[in-house]
């Protein structure tokens, strides 16, 4: 995640416009002004990715080692309501792998706008996801 997120001890706003702290955490106690030690900030992460990974199991369990850390990436990023709905995962638990690789497309917009950062996250996604 970090190469994607980078990891910041101060909370700031993301494209999206919600408060991000950390290496990617957001939540209802990331408010302007927070600030974080980099313990603070590891402990966050491992928590987010337990939560992550939590949802990427329910999503089936027969994938390979680079499916799941690309969705774990993906979930990550868009939230595991967006990522259990999502038509990535139903293409994925149908076993049409390549459907599901080119969905990682459709998701680069933040704050409605097509983000470049997003485009090479989703890229690097997809490129992992394909991968054996």
């Amino acid at each position: 995640m970090t190469a994607h997120e980078g990891e910041i001890l101060t909370a700031y706003l993301c494209p999206a416009r919600v408060w991000t702290i950390g290496v990617g955490h957001v939540g209802p106690e990331v408010k302007k002004g927070l600030k974080i030690t980099k313990k603070e900030s590891q402990a966050l992460l491992e928590a987010d990715l337990a939560r992550f990974e939590a949802a990427v199991n329910r999503g089936g369990d027969d994938m390979t080692q680079n499916q799941f850390d690309a969705l774990v990436s993906f979930a990550f990023n868009v939230g595991t309501n967006a990522f259990a709905l999502s038509t990535l995962l139903r293409k994925h638990r149908s076993g049409d792998y390549a459907g599901a690789a080119k969905e990682f497309a459709r998701w680069t917009k933040g704050g409605g706008k097509v983000l470049s950062g997003l485009v090479k996250r989703r890229t690097a996604e997809a490129a992992l996801y394909l991968s054996r």
